[in-house]
């Protein structure tokens, strides 16, 4: 259980972005999962220097879990602007959980081709898993109660934060 205040998701951006720059490529491009990843991933973009831009995934109809869920697909299609064949990838999400998410993620990015590699990023990682799934690049290993979920928010001026939420 989180018994302690969140950490500031900002510094949090730095430090992952700091663990990712050693192995960044003149062909490496960022795929944020909607809507906590897509935004971590546009800040990634800036600080990092990455000309490329940014890939967006909704992963709603990937999911395996759908019809259980009744999950709705988000506002914004999946867009990946750029080419995926042989490109080396690196797959952004808040916070990663069962890793059926980042499954999913994997399941939409093939059908735009085939990376050279893909890398998962994430703020925190929550345990939990369900499939043999790891982040590469993670800066917070949180404990929550089953009940409880972290939630990524932006407020209007593009500030990344942390809250806490009810399942």
């Amino acid at each position: 259980m989180l018994s302690k205040s969140l950490p500031d998701a900002e510094a949090q951006v730095a430090e992952l972005a700091a663990k990712i720059r050693p192995d960044l490529t003149a062909d490496t491009a960022l795929v944020g999962i909607f809507s906590g990843g897509a935004w971590l991933a546009e800040r990634l973009r800036e600080v990092l220097g990455i000309s490329a831009p940014v890939g967006m995934i909704d992963v709603s109809f990937y999911r395996d879990d759908f019809g259980e869920k009744g999950l709705h697909p988000q506002v914004k299609p999946t867009s990946i602007p750029f080419e995926v064949e042989g490109r080396h990838l690196i797959l952004v999400d808040d916070v990663l959980y069962t890793g059926r998410t980042t499954r999913a993620a994997l399941n939409e990015i093939f059908d735009y081709g085939r990376p050279a590699a893909v890398d998962l990023a994430v703020l925190a990682d929550r345990g939990g898993r369900e499939l043999p799934i790891a982040a590469q690049y993670c800066v917070w290993d949180v404990e929550l109660d089953d009940h409880q979920e972290l939630i990524l928010t932006k407020d209007d001026a593009g500030k990344l934060s942390w809250k806490l939420g009810a399942l």
